[in-house]
């Protein structure tokens, strides 16, 4: 969905909101670009342990463990970043004959009915999970694997939270839309 252009005239709760959003959403796309990095960081990583497990017969479990670490983050801030470009799957039979009115009144109801209760409901199962890894200071079950595993396991709450987020940048966007279009109605 285009981001509509507020008018000067528009209300000053509409202008909070839309630099709510603008904030939100440049902290995903920051985040998501970060997160590009991660993709060849972990192509290199796992070059080396090709590299350090057949030609030297070396090993190391943290290292294999640190691929998984990132592939995780790389998933987690990821998948914010590509709700943000509208990149995510999406089954469109019937949204790209919508006007754009229709088109925002289907982001709203999809958000709050479909987006917002899945995050909710991850990040409720996922947090005593968590917190008990937390609790326990948990590591690796592995002889060498690395340290501070409820780090990685904090993961599972981020990912809720940061698409949840993007959710509300969606419905901001589309009270923007509506509002647009009643003020241009209006004139």
């Amino acid at each position: 969905m285009q981001l509509p252009t507020l008018q000067a005239k528009s209300p000053p709760w509409l202008r909070a909101l839309s630099l709510v959003r603008t904030e939100i959403e440049r902290v995903i796309r920051a985040l998501g670009q970060a997160v590009a990095w991660l993709g060849g960081a972990m192509m290199a990583l796992i070059m080396v342990i090709v590299v350090l497990r057949y030609l030297f017969n070396l090993g190391w479990i943290a290292l294999q463990e640190s691929v998984m670490y990132l592939h995780a983050a790389a998933i987690t801030f990821g998948a914010a970043y590509t709700l943000q470009k509208d990149k995510h799957v999406r089954v469109d039979i019937f949204f790209r004959n919508f006007n754009d009115k229709q088109k925002a009144w289907l982001t709203i109801f999809g958000t709050v009915f479909l987006l917002m209760p899945t995050c909710s409901m991850i990040f409720s199962v996922c947090l005593p999970y968590v917190l008990d890894s937390w609790r326990y200071q948990e590591s690796s079950l592995e002889t060498g694997g690395l340290p501070a595993l409820y780090l990685f396991k904090s993961l599972m709450l981020v990912l809720p939270i940061l698409l949840y987020l993007q959710g509300v940048c969606w419905i901001i966007t589309a009270v923007e839309r509506l509002f647009s279009e009643v003020q241009e109605s209006a004139e």
